[in-house]
């Protein structure tokens, strides 16, 4: 489901990512394939550095379909950016790549908040948001970021996926799968 990033997956993911339903959401756009190469060698130098945590989501045959990263991080946050190419939209990819993505950074690498700016025109992603049970819109909680954000034009919502909630959300799936279990 997710893996390093890889100069053998540039190719299909810059094929994808060119679609005018994907393309406007995508936060390094490039022109060219040569510049998504260049893109993706400054992203795996960053990761390296600790300036971010960038995977490129698969499918269930290991074929490139997006990718998921955390970018700007610092004091254990960062925010969450993630693509998936048109063919792959509305098949459960989003949600199984956050789940491990999240697994991945909460439990493995110290991340102890991830933030989300979502354009509130990008209806999409608004609605996967909120059907996360661990994400908390921070419009107000986090006003301080969200006024950051919104600088010139009120652009952007804000949402907030902290550590715990994300573990009690693990913990209580869990729980679920035990009981059913026990019962069957």
């Amino acid at each position: 489901m997710l893996k390093k990033r890889d100069f053998a997956d540039c190719y299909p993911l810059y094929e994808i990512m060119t679609h005018p339903d994907v393309f406007p959401f995508v936060r390094h756009k490039v022109d060219s394939y040569e510049e998504y190469l260049f893109v993706t060698k400054q992203t795996v130098e960053a990761e390296e550095k600790g300036e971010l945590i960038s995977r490129t989501i698969t499918d269930e045959w290991g074929t490139p379909i997006g990718t998921i990263s955390l970018f700007d991080i610092e004091n254990q946050a960062g925010f969450l950016g993630t693509w998936l190419g048109k063919p792959y939209h509305g098949k459960g990819y989003n949600s199984m790549a956050k789940e491990a993505f999240f697994n991945e950074i909460f439990f493995e690498l110290g991340i102890e908040t991830v933030f989300m700016r979502i354009r509130k025109q990008n209806i999409r992603s608004i609605k996967a948001a909120e059907k996360l049970p661990y994400a908390l819109l921070a419009n107000e909680s986090r006003n301080y970021l969200y006024e950051q954000l919104n600088k010139h034009d009120n652009l952007y919502d804000l949402y907030e996926i902290p550590k715990d909630l994300y573990n009690l959300h693990v913990l209580r799936q869990d729980d679920d799968e035990t009981q059913q279990l026990l019962e069957a």
